[in-house]
Order: structure tokens, then sequence, then C-alpha cells
């Protein structure tokens, strides 16, 4: 670590610390029987919320993609997942399929 002393007071040059990027998070809501974002593309390592703002239940499934979840079936709430592995996944409410999809492309 890098000190530059000034008034006789010591003090950290910028930069001399490394501070860790915070992790990314994406949100998409579950409303109206759509997801409010038909395609979103993240870096690995995010983690993608998704928020239910409508009054009918939805669940968030993936249909196709390298990783498989699911969430429980709800009215309010979220869900979050953090995607870690590249890839394009398809994302349906099981429910509303196959009018109620989004694509979510992680690089």
């Amino acid at each position: 670590m890098k000190k530059l002393v000034a008034g006789g007071v010591a003090v950290v040059a910028a930069g001399a610390l490394a501070v860790p990027a915070l992790a990314a998070t994406k949100t998409v809501q579950v409303k109206d029987n759509k997801f409010v974002a038909k395609s979103i593309t993240v870096k690995k390592g995010t983690t993608v919320k998704w928020v239910w703002k409508g009054q009918a239940p939805h669940d968030v499934s993936v249909a196709k993609g390298p990783a498989k979840f699911k969430s429980s079936v709800q009215t309010s709430g979220s869900f979050s997942k953090k995607l870690t592995k590249a890839g394009t996944y398809t994302i349906i409410c099981t429910i509303h399929q196959p009018d109620m999809r989004m694509t979510i492309k992680v690089k």
C-alpha cells in the first residue's frame, strides 16, 4: 500500500486499495401474463430478480438452457437466481405457456 504524507497526516494513495466489484442484479417484472423484458443480456454471475406486479399467479421456469431452476407459483413477492453458466435461457411461466416467455443471454 502506498502512503503519502501531507501536512503530517498519512494518506492512502488512490488506487492503492482494490475494491471488489459489486455483483450485478437485473430486475424483470412479472405482470399481466407477460415478462416485462422479452429479452435481456447479462454477464455471468449476474443475479436476475423477477418481481410480481400483477394479480394473476405466475412462476418462473427454465424451459431450455444450460441450467435448470423454477420458482414457486406466486401472486406477489420476488424470486432471484444468480446465473453462473453462459448460454441462452428460455424462461416461461408454466401456467401461461407458450405465450408467456422471455430469453436471457448470459455471456
